[in-house]
């Protein structure tokens, strides 16, 4: 039999035709193999945990229960009945599936659909894998198993049946309280970035660095990461230029490197997608056009860091590494400190030999979204608005013409020259990221122009600050 996959009416339940080989000893199967059965299409259950139920009589009944993690289930002897209600919330609540059993068969059963199983042989052992482990706190759904309207045709009646004193006395679905699906968690929630993602994920829970501080390890420990389905770390050590001091070595090493890569390891042991943001500081800014697979080169300490964190997103088995440059958003940045100068009546030296594109927190967030709802594959991302590159200093003329003010007002220099007697940071020159690995996954990022043409004409500060901060811009 050639190994396959088949759907069933609930959503996410997969049936699974094994290759079986016999001969005159018995059977054998290869039951889980990762690569082949990803390659017809089952999703990589990521199990960590292994469990045989024995069953003495045929008849024996369990169920029908509704475990909080994905389940992989099939025969290791006998022949069963399997059936399915989907007690998750949604449209397909109260669907169900059945299907006889035997070694040939495997159910990959998702979170919230209550399973439950019929013996037709004695002796009849089934074997299932879970992608958490058990906890004693963990909440189940149960549903009675002789409910009138899930309708399951049991081959054995349920008064001839073994079954629990406790199964028998689950209750009727009319009673049961769907089973939501897992949350987004987004953390950082006060940053720039972490309010931009407020829009596209309205349904999220946001914290920020002082709620969860993902460096403190007590706070860690005890946070609930199995109820979440996606953690997105907008959280973010970027004083480029104070990383350079011990005081800020310290902060940027920790935040930028340390707490994602305890986020990772939760990745990797609850099984949520871990979305994490990178820079182009991690490159030293040589390359005309930098790609996802650019060997890392950082010039300073908050490169550096950056770098140690996206080396150890890139361990969990789901993640997007989202690199951008350039930011822009609701808060203090390049964008509205050149506004302001601009109302002032200034006139500020910009550089003029760094060259990149801006990327909005709204185009940022954006693409956040896209990744994980299109199911994109897992792996790092290139993302920033589009068009053609800039320097710091053409961005700055744009904001002085919007605002009324000659562009020449604005005095181009390079960065030795802006750098000369001050602490600063070494910075990448280059720093124009590809962008066709993320257009090849369906987005069409906004050009750069346009969005700083609507970002100044709808700035998001409040009247008294747009006045105060911009002017007549």
């Amino acid at each position: 039999m050639t190994l396959r996959i088949e759907e069933s009416p609930i959503p996410g339940l997969l049936v699974v035709r094994l290759d079986v080989k016999e001969d005159a000893r018995g059977w054998f199967k290869e039951n889980w193999q990762r690569d082949k059965l990803s390659a017809v299409g089952l999703p990589d259950l990521g199990p960590v945990q292994h469990n045989v139920a024995f069953n003495v009589r045929r008849g024996t009944t369990r169920g029908v229960h509704a475990e909080p993690w994905d389940k992989y289930v099939s025969l290791a002897s006998g022949r069963a009945f399997g059936a399915w209600v989907d007690l998750r919330e949604g449209d397909s609540f109260g669907s169900t599936f059945w299907i006889d059993l035997d070694p040939t068969v495997a159910v990959f059963v998702p979170r919230g659909v209550g399973n439950s199983y019929q013996t037709l042989e004695d002796a009849t052992s089934y074997t299932y894998l879970v992608n958490q482990h058990w906890r004693p706190d963990a909440e189940y759904l149960a549903l009675d198993l002789a409910d009138r309207t899930a309708a399951i045709p049991w081959p054995v009646p349920l008064a001839e049946a073994e079954v629990s004193d406790k199964d028998r006395s689950n209750p009727p679905l009319v009673a049961v309280a769907p089973m939501r699906p897992k949350k987004v968690l987004v953390i950082g929630a006060n940053g720039q970035l972490g309010r931009a993602l407020r829009h596209d994920f309205p349904d999220a829970e946001f914290v920020s660095v002082d709620q969860l501080d993902i460096t403190d390890g007590d706070r860690v420990a005890t946070w609930p990461w199995h109820e979440y389905a996606v953690v997105i770390n907008a959280a973010a050590y970027t004083a480029v230029d104070d990383a350079e001091a011990p005081e800020g070595r310290v902060a940027s090493w920790g935040t930028n490197a340390q707490g994602p890569a305890t986020l990772a390891r939760l990745a990797t042991e609850h099984g949520f997608t871990l979305a994490h943001y990178s820079s182009d500081y991690v490159f030293d800014g040589t390359g005309e056009e930098l790609s996802e697979s650019d060997p890392y080169s950082p010039l300073g300490v908050y490169g550096q860091s950056k770098a140690a964190g996206d080396l150890a997103v890139a361990t969990a088995p789901r993640h997007y590494l989202i690199r951008t440059s350039w930011l822009v958003g609701d808060g203090p940045n390049f964008v509205r400190t050149m506004a302001s100068l601009a109302a002032r009546g200034a006139s500020p030296s910009v550089v003029d030999d760094q060259t990149g594109r801006l990327t909005f927190t709204s185009e940022l967030s954006r693409a956040t979204r896209h990744l994980i709802e299109s199911g994109a594959s897992y792996g790092t991302y290139n993302v920033s608005n589009s068009g053609p590159a800039t320097t710091w200093a053409d961005v700055a003329k744009a904001v002085f013409r919007h605002c009324g003010r000659d562009e020449d007002d604005v005095r181009p220099v390079s960065t030795a020259e802006y750098a000369a007697g001050k602490q600063q940071a070494p910075r990448p020159r280059k720093s124009v990221l590809s962008l066709a690995k993320l257009e090849a996954t369906g987005f069409r990022p906004e050009p750069a122009g346009d969005a700083l043409a609507r970002y100044l004409a709808t700035a998001t500060a409040t009247a008294e600050e747009h006045k105060r901060e911009v002017g007549k811009c």
